[in-house]
């Protein structure tokens, strides 16, 4: 490209900005990003402070869509006086000067200037520039404006928009498009319509550019670049985020006839079975699994994400609800079953591997117990599974007879519900917060000891706040008897044994200072009577 002057009107030299664009195969420039720009305006000093011949090249801007094209320096000018670009023949596009179609000098009349926006163009060239035959001005915002020198046959053959802008009237040789959102990927759409294959342009482009191009795609009526847009999103990969993105903008599609149900099918389908029985499939795949370590983990990911949804998808709560009872249910009838098998006389003579297959079974099973109270409590629905905790009298009875180190985990869940009932995340009956404390609280009591060394999940605080709060729900007669009990048994074992010392605090005043209060307030109102 031969090198060319301009001089200013006022005599002073003219100064030019370098910025990046880059030309295709197909032969059409591609704007560069309005940062590049907006950097490329805001840093004029030092870019004249470099020497004519020396320095970096800019960068290529993101905004190209294609890889390993060159980079051209496209100097512009701010002032209008108009110019001309000398390319060589061989030359198949030709970049041009932001000056070519001037606007006419206009004279206003004010009292005070105002410092109005200064308006910033770029020439844009597409396909054989010697036989184009319009021109598209796009406004930006920021003051960016783009001229690109077009063809109407391909603009008419590819874009609705621009088909009833050409079909309005005739000749046509400059459309205008005011108040663009997005001028970067407006031209790089309006160069997709030049190539051959939109899709393969699209190739290791950003999920995030793929959706603005679709925007503007439909906005242009350009049916062709919306099909390769689906495709691609329909192909690579969503992450983070960009699902979202994808699923909104995809909803957001005016027109029904692009084909979008092979994308939507990746975030819906249209199963015969409903959604609850693949949940109860899932719960019982993991309630029925003997590993430790993928057991233990998807039960902490589908805790995880019923905490994150209280609500089943396309299911009413309450059916979960029954899926969840059921399993726990099943639990329940098991575990006693097991509690009977080890407390049977006979079991002492059996083999050592049916003694340790008995013993991890109850472990298996109380801790699948333990896992279903947690999601039942999360969900506020522990309140029917509290009562039936409450009434397991004989599995309470048998607690005593299996080893601590197996049983354990059978005082978590009683732990468990305490925690709950002290929350306010179950709200049980006045008869079954008793019968609660009466048939679990002992056998919890022998189980602390082992809770508080061997458990790492126990936190003996929350524990003993839920079991202090759930005694101070009772009349003060039963609070009395509960935790008279629990003073003999604390001086004689201490850590060893739940410290409700706050619980015993209420009481405390509930018993011997409140009454006193009320009776001192009492006589003072008679004696002024």
């Amino acid at each position: 490209m031969d090198e060319f002057k301009v001089g200013r009107l006022d005599g002073h030299p003219a100064k030019f900005r370098n910025v990046p664009i880059a030309v295709t195969p197909e032969g059409f420039w591609c704007c560069p990003s309005q940062a590049v720009l907006m950097k490329t305006m805001k840093n004029p000093n030092q870019q004249e402070a470099r020497p004519k011949g020396g320095g970096a090249s800019p960068c290529v801007s993101k905004a190209s869509s294609v890889q390993r094209t060159p980079v051209i320096s496209l100097q512009k000018r701010i002032h209008s006086t108009p110019t001309r670009s000398r390319t060589g023949s061989d030359e198949q596009v030709s970049p041009l000067t932001d000056d070519v179609v001037p606007d006419p000098p206009k004279v206003s009349v004010s009292p005070a200037p105002e410092k109005r926006q200064k308006q910033h163009k770029i020439s844009v060239g597409f396909g054989q520039l010697q036989m184009s035959d319009l021109k598209v001005m796009l406004y930006g915002r920021e003051g960016v404006a783009v001229k690109m020198i077009v063809h109407k046959n391909i603009l008419a053959e590819n874009s609705t928009f621009f088909a009833d802008k050409l079909s309005r009237q005739s000749p046509v040789s400059c459309i205008e498009v005011s108040d663009c959102e997005d001028v970067e990927i407006f031209v790089e759409t309006v160069g997709l319509m030049y190539c051959m294959d939109v899709k393969q342009r699209l190739v290791k482009q950003t999920v995030a550019r793929v959706l603005r191009i679709l925007k503007v795609a439909e906005s242009l009526g350009f049916r062709a670049c919306i099909m390769s847009c689906l495709n691609y999103l329909e192909a690579v990969p969503w992450v983070g985020d960009e699902e979202e993105n994808v699923v909104s903008s995809i909803q957001q599609l005016h027109c029904e006839n692009y084909g979008v149900s092979p994308l939507l099918k990746r975030v819906a389908s249209d199963l015969t079975n409903p959604p609850n029985d693949t949940l109860a499939h899932i719960i019982e795949l993991v309630l029925k699994s003997s590993e430790d370590r993928g057991r233990r983990e998807m039960k902490s990911l589908v805790l995880k994400l019923l905490k994150e949804n209280n609500i089943c998808t396309n299911g009413s709560a309450d059916s979960c609800v029954v899926i969840f009872y059921t399993s726990c249910q099943n639990c329940l009838e098991s575990l006693l079953n097991l509690f009977r098998q080890a407390s049977d006389p006979e079991f002492a003579e059996q083999s050592p591997d049916n003694k340790e297959m008995i013993f991890r079974q109850i472990t298996l099973e109380a801790d699948n117990l333990l896992w279903l109270v947690e999601i039942l409590a999360d969900r506020n629905a522990a309140d029917e599974l509290t009562a039936i905790w409450a009434k397991q009298g004989e599995l309470a009875g048998l607690h005593c007879r299996i080893p601590v180190m197996h049983r354990h985990l059978v005082s978590c869940v009683t732990a468990r519900l305490f925690v709950a009932v002290g929350k306010g995340e179950v709200l049980p009956s006045k008869e079954t917060r008793q019968l609660l404390l009466d048939v679990w609280l002992q056998p919890l009591m022998d189980d602390y000891n082992w809770l508080q060394h061997a458990c790492r999940s126990f936190d003996r605080k929350v524990v003993e706040e839920g079991i202090g709060q759930t005694i101070l729900t009772l009349p003060l007669e039963d609070q009395q008897t509960i935790l008279l009990t629990w003073l003999g048994r604390f001086l004689k074992v201490g850590d060893s044994c739940p410290n409700l010392q706050r619980a015993f605090e209420v009481w405390w005043r509930r018993t011997f200072v409140r009454p006193y209060t009320v009776q001192k307030g009492s006589s003072s109102q008679s004696r002024q009577s």
